[in-house]
């Protein structure tokens, strides 16, 4: 799938750019974090006091006629043993439109499993060409927030890790959209999510735990994790090493459910969502994606055929249909 995606990439003349390049001077600030009105449906582990934390960007340069790139970091919401981990990097892409008195979409887009980040450098790409600023977050463990002497993973062969990882990957995009909305380009009253497989996943989570989203755009996500979990095959050793721990099946689904998006999808209902699913997906089950998409209260979901993998030949429909869901207007 790599391969193919790269070669759309080229293809699309959307390929990541050039980090080789000279990075300007960087800059510091600082995000003032208020919670709203609505704090208090959040789930109690995703929820953030007010608070104030830094930032520093390292601005790349201005790409094309209207794409500029630069690098952000800031502090994550939870402190680890790893230090890398701790610190939250993401790549920003800002529109420059011709029309600048109008604040942009602001959308933070989070990537796959397998850690490659080119497909979502390719919707990012895309966005900010269509007028969309995208913050692509790395998710905790990723890129350069993992640690060289350490094995731990976001999704970890302990279920209880896993869930750790996934909170803090949420308590991190609520950082972000902070940092999107303080932007002043951006629309802080036209703020999205977008995310691809456990991205996905993550996103709808993130969703449902920050009322400032209110537009979602899914790509091969689903809900009833332990599910998804325990049958796929890309986690087969998780289920293994936690069978061989005497863990039981029922035990795994009980500790999956506290980070499953379906669980508190309520609190996301009436937002603009759209999900992108593939019928014989192997990996996230139809069932799973159903689930989730009852859960939200059935927003609009579009079908492609083929699985996980093989959806691959639909990407132009997935990038030209998440786009226009988030492009300047979109939103009724």
């Amino acid at each position: 799938m790599k391969k193919q995606v790269m070669l759309m990439i080229f293809v699309l003349g959307l390929a990541a750019p050039p980090w080789a390049a000279a990075e300007r001077l960087a800059h510091s600030g600082v995000v003032h974090y208020e919670p709203t009105e609505h704090e208090a449906n959040v789930a109690p582990q995703f929820r953030l006091d007010a608070h104030s934390f830094p930032f520093q960007e390292s601005p790349l340069g201005q790409m094309t006629d209207d794409l500029a790139i630069s690098f952000v970091t800031f502090p994550s919401p939870v402190a680890t043993p790893e230090e890398n981990n701790n610190t939250v990097h993401c790549e920003y892409y800002r529109p420059l439109r011709a029309d600048a008195s109008k604040p942009a979409p602001g959308v933070v887009v989070l990537h796959i499993l397998g850690g490659d980040f080119e497909l979502s450098r390719l919707f990012c790409n895309a966005l900010a060409h269509r007028g969309t600023a995208a913050l692509f977050l790395k998710m905790p463990y990723y890129g350069p927030r993992r640690q060289p002497d350490s094995p731990r993973r976001m999704i970890s062969s302990d279920p209880r890790e896993t869930v750790e990882g996934m909170t803090q990957a949420v308590l991190d995009i609520r950082r972000g959209v902070a940092w999107l909305a303080a932007r002043e380009e951006v629309s802080d009253e036209d703020l999205g999510v977008f995310g691809i497989s456990l991205g996905g996943i993550t996103g709808a989570l993130a969703l449902t735990a920050e009322p400032r989203l209110q537009n979602a755009c899914f790509l091969l996500a689903g809900g009833d994790l332990g599910k998804v979990a325990w049958e796929s095959k890309e986690l087969e050793k998780v289920r293994r090493q936690w069978v061989e721990r005497g863990g039981s099946k029922d035990e795994f689904f009980e500790v999956m459910k506290t980070v499953d998006p379906a669980t508190y999808a309520a609190n996301a209902r009436g937002r603009r969502i759209l999900m992108l699913n593939a019928k014989e997906d192997e990996v996230v089950p139809p069932e799973c994606t159903t689930a989730l998409w009852k859960a939200l209260g059935e927003p609009e979901i579009v079908w492609y055929d083929g699985g996980h993998y093989s959806v691959v030949r639909h990407i132009f429909s997935a990038l030209s249909r998440t786009t226009r869901f988030f492009q300047p207007g979109a939103a009724p």
